[in-house]
């Protein structure tokens, strides 16, 4: 979940609405939270993306390969 915090920002910079009651020059704590309602996966979904990811995924490699892929990254930056 993503927030956002001002601390002591000032009133008089807030909308209308969010700053009614409150006098001109008080400083105030915003906190804002995303609370996007996302409904939980069924069991049908949850296996559908398990399948996209398998699908989508490239395949494992063994520890030659991975010394392989590292030292032509490292000598990218030799060049």
């Amino acid at each position: 979940m993503n927030t956002i915090v001002r601390h002591d920002y000032p009133a008089a910079n807030l909308p209308d609405d969010l700053r009614e009651g409150l006098p001109v020059d008080a400083k105030v704590r915003i906190v804002i939270e995303d609370v996007t309602d996302r409904m939980p996966m069924t069991g049908a979904e949850f296996l559908e993306s398990i399948r996209k990811f398998k699908a989508t995924r490239t395949e494992p490699f063994d520890a030659d390969e991975a010394v392989a892929r590292i030292r032509a990254l490292r000598d990218e930056w030799d060049d």
